[in-house]
């Protein structure tokens, strides 16, 4: 028999056990148990004490998308549960494994609507067919590890995604010897041997196939197979929305990214393509260009669906093949899949690449003024010094919003076969996302949980309504010794809106909601600890970029973005004539 201890204890001894070493958090008085735990364990594990749970549930998101295990994020019951479900929300469209704890009420109080008291499971459950994938409520101490394993297994196994289990306050208090469960591992599925002959057959009769990867629950292991299998077949390989380093971008086997913004000779070779072989996404709407690029719910194309989750073949896409595999177990099987001496496609596959690189050079835009008074930054040149800069195994992370946008089209992400995520960015959309997951890199990649200044480096790219949503958490990563860049473009506006209204009520701007009042970003920057500077010019990117990569603290730099530069491709004044003209 294990010793006594209280569950607070025994919840922080699991979580160890299933290899945590770091778990992010608003503390409460509903856990105090388990922030004592941790103070026994301080040598095997750290809280990471953010400054809102909704911060700090991205930040337990971004940890698990760049591990593949589970993020833990601890909050208190009502508030702080409520203020956590933006990341679990975002946990589920991403498929992204994540345990969410709650500190709940005491168990003598419940049902009367006591102080915060929420129903988790009408709140977070499966009813809500979006948010957690189980909700458990955790009322016996001795069975504290059966749930803590499940959880952990939950959030891994099928199509990964977040879990929320809540913890009783005088639960957590009672004394238990109950053993600690083994680490949970996520079981493989692996494809019949007559589909994958069923596949390979549809290959073979095809002249225009096309890949697109996505989804979660790859690992390097898995992308590198990925990559042969397509090498081997000749294959065009496209990536779904914000999961564009599952494929080295600089592979000639790389056709671009499908998502917001796609380029569009490569929607146009999607719609194209005679066999599309979808490994790992869902086939969202964001992937699908509104369920247009493949039409809903029978596609023109031919289509193998491959997902880890049975429940997700033929939910919206009446797949011509559906294969319930793993990722791991999918690739694998890919990868020896017999290929023929030649192939048809080799042309297509090779013009699908030069769709990608051509895509690489700016567009020129029209209507954009030659200088202004908060100057005009080239946003292609400052990707290209980024890129030219930053270490291939740097992590990137964006928020929502059209400054992304520059992001997605222009740099070139290091593939996940390299043996490094190097993109963490939201699916669901989520403003907000990208400052506490660059913290969270920054905090995960260090070599142990003392360690300071040791992580990979981190690139943020957020825009000035983005910002705001979380940027008190640089009071996180400067308390635990977290260097991020982060690149912030001020254009005064909640710029995507403002784009959408340009294109549907164009020049009713008064009043519309769309105009920011902002702060000195540079100075907020300074007063949390961080270096903080401002540019209006190009040039001016360069020096100040290096000047951060070498300083041992965090910087922002505040780029004022002149507001006609609402995209890569159109300005704003060009969405309103285009839209004057209807």
């Amino acid at each position: 028999m294990a010793e006594q201890q209280s569950a607070g204890h025994l919840l922080v001894e699991c979580l160890i056990a299933q290899g945590v070493d770091t778990a992010f958090g608003v503390p409460g008085e509903s856990y105090l148990a388990v922030l004592d735990g941790f103070h026994r364990y301080r040598d095997q594990i750290r809280f990471i004490t953010c400054r809102q749970e909704g911060g700090a549930a991205f930040m337990a998101e971004a940890a698990g998308k760049l591990t593949g295990r589970p993020g833990v994020c601890l909050v208190t019951r009502g508030p702080g549960a409520t203020n956590a479900s933006i990341g679990v929300h975002t946990a589920f469209q991403d498929s992204t494994p994540m345990v969410l704890l709650v500190g709940d009420v005491g168990s003598d109080f419940r049902d009367r609507e006591a102080f915060q008291e929420v129903d988790y499971r009408q709140m977070f459950g499966p009813g809500t067919l979006g948010m957690a994938k189980w909700v458990g409520e955790v009322h016996d101490p001795d069975r504290l590890p059966e749930y803590v394993a499940r959880a952990f297994h939950t959030a891994m196994q099928g199509r990964p995604g977040p879990v929320v289990l809540v913890l009783p306050e005088d639960m957590l208090t009672r004394s238990t010897s109950a053993p600690v469960l083994a680490r949970a591992e996520a079981a493989q599925a692996w494809p019949a041997p007559a589909a994958l002959a069923d596949l390979r057959e549809k290959l073979l009769a095809a002249k225009r196939p096309f890949v697109l990867a996505g989804g979660g629950g790859w690992t390097p292991e898995s992308c590198a197979a990925l990559q042969r299998f397509a090498e081997a077949w000749a294959l065009p390989v496209g990536c779904a929305f914000r999961f564009q380093d599952l494929f080295d971008n600089r592979h000639p086997q790389y056709a671009g990214d499908v998502g917001i913004g796609i380029n569009p000779k490569l929607a146009a070779r999607v719609r194209e393509a005679d066999l599309i072989i979808a490994i790992g996404p869902r086939l969202g709407e964001m992937t699908t260009g509104g369920y247009t690029l493949l039409q809903a719910p029978r596609s023109k194309q031919t289509l193998v669906h491959i997902h880890s989750s049975a429940e997700e073949l033929n939910r919206v896409y009446q797949a011509d093949l559906a294969i319930h595999a793993s990722m791991r177990a999918a690739a694998r099987s890919l990868e020896v899949l017999a290929a023929p001496k030649d192939v048809v496609w080799e042309a297509w596959a090779q013009a699908c690449n030069a769709d990608y690189v051509a895509n690489l050079q700016a567009s020129p835009i029209k209507d954009l003024p030659a200088d202004t008074e908060r100057g005009l930054v080239d946003m292609h040149s400052v990707i290209a010094t980024v890129q030219k800069h930053l270490p291939g195994d740097a992590v990137l992370t964006n928020g929502a919003g059209n400054f992304a946008s520059w992001l997605h089209r222009f740099y070139r992400y290091s593939g996940l076969a390299k043996g490094f995520k190097t993109q963490l960015a939201p699916t669901n959309g989520a403003m907000g996302y990208g400052v506490p997951a660059g913290i969270a890199a920054a905090i995960t990649s260090k070599a142990s949980p003392t360690a300071v200044g040791q992580g990979r480096v981190v690139f943020t790219i957020a825009g000035d309504g983005d910002f705001l949503m979380n940027g008190q958490e640089l009071a996180t990563a400067v308390q635990h010794g977290a260097k991020t860049i982060i690149l912030l473009l001020n254009n005064g506006m909640y710029g995507t809106i403002r784009m959408h209204q340009e294109r549907e009520y164009p020049q009713h701007v008064a009043g519309a909601g769309t105009a920011l009042h902002n702060p000195d970003f540079a100075a907020l920057a300074r007063a949390y600890g961080y270096a903080g500077v401002r540019i209006q010019r190009t040039a001016d990117f360069e020096a100040e970029l290096l000047a951060a990569l070498a300083r041992p603290e965090g910087t922002l730099i505040e780029v004022m973005l002149e507001p006609e530069l609402i995209s890569t491709r159109v300005s704003l004044s060009g969405i309103t004539q285009a839209a004057l003209k209807r």
